[in-house]
């Protein structure tokens, strides 16, 4: 391959927004280690949910495998499970979903850190590493993880596009643009060997960790929830000065008979929280007095800093800093005397409601028809699977009769260049600028024409259209700098191995 393809090859893939989504490749999975857990204890009495309708059939089935298990470990397993089983069922889960997550794995299932560092919860169960080991290789566990793989793989894709949606609409919100940030690490993990739950969150170090128990709905806006922590946590710890010099408001949430203790004694996480549940209103589907309406239930509720966060993030999202450059103003605008005035007014309520469709508010529309088609060529193409990325993106032109589909021209063009076809690829996003009104196609249709024109030696034809980007209007994260990058220096090969 000559250098001037390898570089139009690194065109593509060096486009805001292709590394976030090489980055989330795995986000979403099954585990062996949890696996293992779960179907140690489900071996050792752990019966909780059993006649729930919403169960795994999974879990009966590999209940049912492990019926000819009488290896040695077995009543070691039995009086361990039994020794630290407590009343609340759920807590009984919690505590092996925690030590699973903290546990490197077979074969010998060590902590992955020394006793001190296990979650609280956890440490009980140190002991049981040793055990697990040897389940493990009595029971034959790997042969039965691989035997129920094709169920994994059918709640993973039951889970694939909302979450990816999900995901992406969040690091548009918020113009983040990879999930794979400050060396952190989201990790989502299916259990089909437990009974019914909400999502467990866990966060160990660096990794935020969701696992997803069985559920009739899916637990899409649970994920999110996690994921804007995920995302906003370490805010409030880098500008810690600045959060704690409105700390005297602390005290207003204590009149909040609703809301968790951890809030009440740790200003930071209210802060965060009253944030997150002001993005999530913001970003709901729905009118603007529903959205006032989530609001208002979260300062009833005893997040008090909910409505100072909406208002502004209605500036913010007049403007173009990302949520990491625009922090520090979302938490100086804070009047504290304006904030005590609102919140003398406020009625706490006793108890949060429980959510009736805790999915469903929040969850976009099914795609369909062409939209549905470009959805899915721009996952095939995230995987470089160039050839099926090209049929979809033709079909979903196809769909569009005799009008060009701007996003569908877009598509093809960046095949043509991993075609390694670069007459054809300036052909294609002339057309999806001729076709589109949209900010985002316009703007990157000139980037990828201006380091096309670079390659070839066209620098003044290149600098034309890195202006012509940055003028398109596009708000996207990375999009304003790779603009800006190609005014500045001219878009070279790559260096030969």
């Amino acid at each position: 391959m000559s250098r001037f393809f390898v570089s139009l090859l690194a065109l593509v893939l060096a486009a805001p927004g292709a590394r976030a989504l090489a980055a989330e490749q795995g986000q979403l999975d099954s585990d062996i280690t949890l696996f293992t857990v779960m179907a140690a204890i489900n071996a050792a009495g752990y019966d909780a949910g059993l006649d729930s309708p919403a169960g795994s059939p999974v879990r009966a089935a590999v209940r049912r495998d492990l019926r000819v298990f009488q290896g040695p470990t077995l009543e070691a397993l039995k009086n361990f499970y039994q020794q630290h089983k407590p009343g609340d069922p759920v807590q009984d889960l919690s505590q092996y979903v925690s030590f699973a997550l903290q546990c490197a794995g077979p074969p010998d299932f060590k902590l992955r850190g020394p006793f001190t560092d296990l979650s609280p919860d956890a440490q009980p169960l140190a002991g049981l590493s040793l055990l697990l080991a040897s389940f493990y290789r009595e029971a034959d566990i790997q042969k039965l993880y691989e035997k129920y793989q094709p169920d994994f793989e059918k709640e993973i894709e039951r889970y694939h596009e909302p979450i990816t949606q999900a995901i992406w609409e969040t690091n548009g919100y918020l113009r983040i643009p990879t999930s794979g940030y400050l060396d952190r690490r989201f990790q989502i993990y299916i259990d089909l060997l437990s009974a019914p739950n909400s999502p467990s969150v866990r966060g160990y170090g660096a990794t935020v960790f969701v696992v997803l128990h069985p559920s009739r709905e899916l637990r899409t806006r649970e994920v999110r929830h996690a994921y804007l922590h995920y995302l906003l946590d370490p805010f409030a710890s880098k500008y810690a000065a600045a959060v704690n010099a409105k700390k005297q408001l602390a005290g207003l949430a204590m009149f909040a008979p609703a809301l968790d203790e951890s809030y009440k004694t740790d200003f930071s996480l209210l802060v965060t929280e009253c944030l997150i549940k002001a993005v999530e209103a913001r970003m709901r589907y729905g009118s603007e007095k529903q959205k006032q309406a989530d609001v208002e239930r979260a300062v009833q509720e005893g997040y008090i800093l909910a409505p100072h966060f909406y208002e502004q993030l209605l500036r913010y999202e007049a403007q173009e800093q990302g949520i990491r450059l625009y922090y520090p103003d979302l938490i100086s605008s804070i009047d504290v005397k304006k904030e005590d005035q609102r919140l003398r007014r406020v009625h706490f309520v006793e108890r949060a409601p429980e959510p009736k469709h805790p999915v469903e508010a929040v969850q976009p529309p099914a795609l369909t028809g062409a939209a549905k088609l470009l959805q899915q060529a721009e996952e095939s193409l995230s995987r470089h699977e160039i050839d099926q990325a090209k049929e979809l993106f033709l079909q979903a032109q196809q769909q569009s009769g005799d009008n060009k589909e701007p996003r569908a021209l877009y598509g093809l063009a960046r095949v043509a260049a991993l075609e390694k076809d670069p007459e054809r690829a300036k052909e294609l996003f002339r057309e999806a600028l001729d076709a589109s009104p949209d900010p985002h196609v316009r703007a990157m249709s000139h980037i990828y024409l201006g380091r096309i024109e670079d390659l070839l030696g066209n620098r003044e034809s290149a600098l034309e259209h890195y202006k012509e980007a940055l003028a398109a209007g596009d708000t996207t994260p990375g999009t304003r700098e790779a603009a800006e990058k190609g005014l500045k220096e001219s878009f070279t090969s790559p260096k030969s191995e």
